[in-house]
């Protein structure tokens, strides 16, 4: 077996394992593809190919968190179908708004979110066990559209912004947010690959070994975060953050310079 497939495949797995547990896998993954496939690859077919196989781990840890979890589903669906159009929308969009300035509004967003993880030590521990009010599911779907659209326009970060959206906005712990997080940003990759894959922007050769390695890095990133629970997923939560606040800097300062 070629060494950049043995490295891609290794890629894969950890980025399966660190989206299913508290998110951010893209980080590893995309920047891999990148520099493992062939530079003459266009970036949108090595985008097509990350979210592709990102998509089949997000399903796995889906489906692993929805056999034991209970989430909000009257809430959920019609946020995910909101997002869905929103991220597509955002996709379409994306070559007439000035994504530089979203970066450096990001890295501030980011930055309260730490700070307030950090400083609210209760957050997100407690498990909610009531109903959400007509409010709270109204809440719910704007925030499916608003983030659905960040998706797609940009992306990295997106299930940080619903993991803390569900637990600030909705009480949930980070068992239940992470969870229900992970079912929106499923459709937010489906709305994304309605666009890639009609185009034919996957290079399959490269695509489906690094989804399964996704997948199997989805299923042990799961079982991690249902046994080591909600601090875990706190802790783990907040290093996310400072590693795409550090990612979301360092493309803000070389932008300018």
């Amino acid at each position: 077996m070629d060494t950049p497939i043995i490295l891609l495949l290794l890629t894969g797995f950890a980025a399966g394992v660190m989206d299913a547990a508290v998110g951010g896998g893209g980080l590893l993954q995309l920047p891999a593809l990148f520099g493992l496939m062939p530079s003459s690859t266009p970036i949108a077919t090595v985008s097509g190919s990350n979210k592709l196989a990102s998509s089949l781990g997000t399903a796995m840890a889906a489906q692993q968190y929805v056999r034991k979890i209970a989430v909000p589903w009257r809430m959920l669906l019609p946020a995910a179908v909101l997002a869905f159009g929103a991220s597509y929308l955002g996709a379409k969009w994306v070559a007439h708004i000035p994504v530089h300035y979203m970066k450096p509004a990001m890295l501030i967003m980011m930055l309260l979110m730490l700070v307030y993880t950090f400083c609210k030590k209760d957050l997100g521990q407690i498990a909610r066990n009531t109903a959400l009010t007509s409010k709270e599911w109204r809440l719910g779907l704007l925030f499916g559209a608003i983030i659905g659209l960040y998706d797609g326009i940009l992306g990295p970060g997106t299930g940080s912004l619903f993991t803390f959206v569900f637990v600030r906005f909705f009480a949930y712990d980070f068992l239940t947010a992470t969870a229900s997080a992970k079912i929106i940003n499923l459709t937010t990759n489906f709305a994304a690959l309605t666009f890639f894959l009609p185009h034919g922007y996957i290079l399959w050769h490269w695509a489906v070994p690094l989804g399964v390695a996704n997948l199997l890095g989805g299923v042990v990133g799961a079982h991690l975060a249902m046994r080591g629970g909600t601090r875990f997923l706190r802790y783990g939560f907040m290093i996310l953050l400072c590693i795409l606040m550090s990612k979301f800097a360092y493309d803000t300062f070389t932008t300018l310079m």
